[in-house]
């Protein structure tokens, strides 16, 4: 008996986990890309700081800033933060922000939307920043990328990654 209860308690979760696995899926397959966009690629963090970067529509890197966001960044650090997002946001007319879903992506998030509501033609996403980090630290990335560290690398391939699945 208690064999055949627990043998349908695990069923019942393994449907449960794979209807949530097969949404998750559907909705990352149904994101369009950002090709012909001018995209800033937000990486977060706490202690660190957000690591940004900006790629033109043709997918080419144009510039990169760490701004620190969120605690437990100082406020004087924070304001800073979000006239640095604002001055990105109107020198390259940036039109989505791409938040990695990291570390402190809730936090980036709610730091970005607040910044947003003085762009209303300016949006955001958080994208899937899994093997970012990996890469972004490998041979090969410091290979095809020679000129850009670890920390300003990971941002880029966040977008790249994005703007081309």
């Amino acid at each position: 008996m208690e064999r055949r209860i627990r043998s349908e308690l695990t069923e019942a979760a393994e449907d449960g986990a794979i209807n949530l696995f097969s949404d998750n899926l559907r909705n990352l397959l149904l994101v369009s890309p950002l090709k012909g966009k001018m995209v800033l690629g937000f990486d977060p963090a706490f202690r660190t700081g957000a690591k940004l970067a900006v790629v033109d529509q043709t997918g080419k890197l144009i510039t990169t800033q760490v701004i620190y966001p969120v605690a437990p960044a100082s406020q004087a650090k924070i304001a800073q933060a979000k006239k640095d997002l604002a001055d990105l946001i109107k020198k390259h007319a940036i039109e989505i922000i791409a938040i990695g879903n990291g570390t402190a992506s809730r936090e980036s998030e709610a730091f970005v939307a607040e910044v947003l509501k003085d762009f209303p033609e300016t949006s955001y996403v958080i994208v899937n920043e899994s093997g970012a980090s990996v890469y972004s630290a490998s041979e090969l990335a410091r290979h095809e990328f020679p000129d850009l560290t670890v920390e300003n690398v990971r941002p880029f391939l966040l977008l790249v990654v994005f703007k081309t699945h």
